[in-house]
């Protein structure tokens, strides 16, 4: 039977994560309407056990495993590469770093099954971190609007056949998941109610690194794509909203403040396009 849902994951060097991925993926909830799925393992570049890893994986029943490696790397062209793989009409695109609960790729699944163009995500819930740092900055990261109100999609982000034809090849850019999230309107972005935890990077520095490749991968956006823009839908909170989250967490507001201003200093530049952190 030929899958419904289809679950591409790009991995460069993920020996550390992958094995955490695939299982919290085949311990998902069953698919909806008997659906079928697959997952595919895109290993782009690996110097590591990350394919070897995967490929001892017995998928569970209505489930398929494929490890597709490639001698480069390159997250986009991975994708592209396993979006002509991939055989199911709902594309899941999935970070080896991301744990998925038990009911989201269903509920994902269930809200692209009627086949109008349409992008889903989850709740993301940002794992503990061990930084102090780290732990202030993502409390206050948390309650801004883009996270508390949106479909950010950060981590995971699905879409059906139709939306994915709105491009040919994922173009060659630094942020693939607002590429795809701007691509579809804010009435065509859903977010369902399961959640997935998402791990935030460790320290100062990595975060000034990690934000400032975020905002060149908006401004790449905005250069390259500019009439995507009008699908941003962002709102930055007003001056009560910015009071507010002093007064309840200075601690936060200082390390979130300390590290958007650090963003704009040479300081902590990075020479790579995908600054991760790790």
């Amino acid at each position: 039977m030929t899958p419904r849902v289809s679950v591409l994951i790009p991995a460069h060097n993920e020996a550390g994560y992958i094995v955490d991925c695939l299982e919290a993926v085949f311990a998902s909830e069953p698919l909806p309407g008997g659906m079928t799925g697959e997952v595919l393992v895109l290993a782009n570049g690996c110097t590591d056990a990350t394919a070897a890893l995967a490929r001892v994986f017995e998928p569970p029943p209505g489930w398929a495993l494929e490890v597709l490696e490639q001698p480069e790397g390159g997250k986009l062209r991975a994708l592209t590469a396993g979006d002509a793989a991939a055989r199911g009409d709902i594309l899941i695109y999935l970070d080896a770093d991301v744990r998925v609960s038990p009911a989201l790729i269903p509920q994902l699944a269930e809200a692209l099954a009627d086949g109008a163009p349409r992008y889903a995500s989850g709740r993301p819930q940002v794992a503990p971190a061990r930084s102090a740092v780290t732990r202030a900055y993502a409390r206050l990261w948390t309650r801004l609007p883009f996270f508390s109100r949106g479909v950010p999609g950060f981590g995971i982000f699905a879409m059906n056949r139709a939306g994915r034809e709105r491009w040919g090849d994922w173009p060659d850019i630094i942020a693939d998941d607002i590429f795809a999230r701007l691509s579809f309107t804010p009435a065509e972005r859903v977010q369902v109610e399961a959640s997935y935890s998402w791990p935030m990077v460790e320290g100062f520095r990595n975060l000034v690194r990690v934000r400032r490749r975020q905002n060149a991968g908006v401004a790449e956006v905005a250069a390259r794509f500019p009439q995507l823009m009008r699908n941003d839908g962002k709102r930055p909170p007003d001056g009560g909203a910015v009071l507010k989250l002093l007064v309840t967490d200075p601690a936060g507001f200082l390390i979130y403040s300390a590290v958007s201003f650090a963003v704009k200093t040479p300081l902590f530049a990075s020479r790579s396009r995908w600054a991760r952190g790790r």
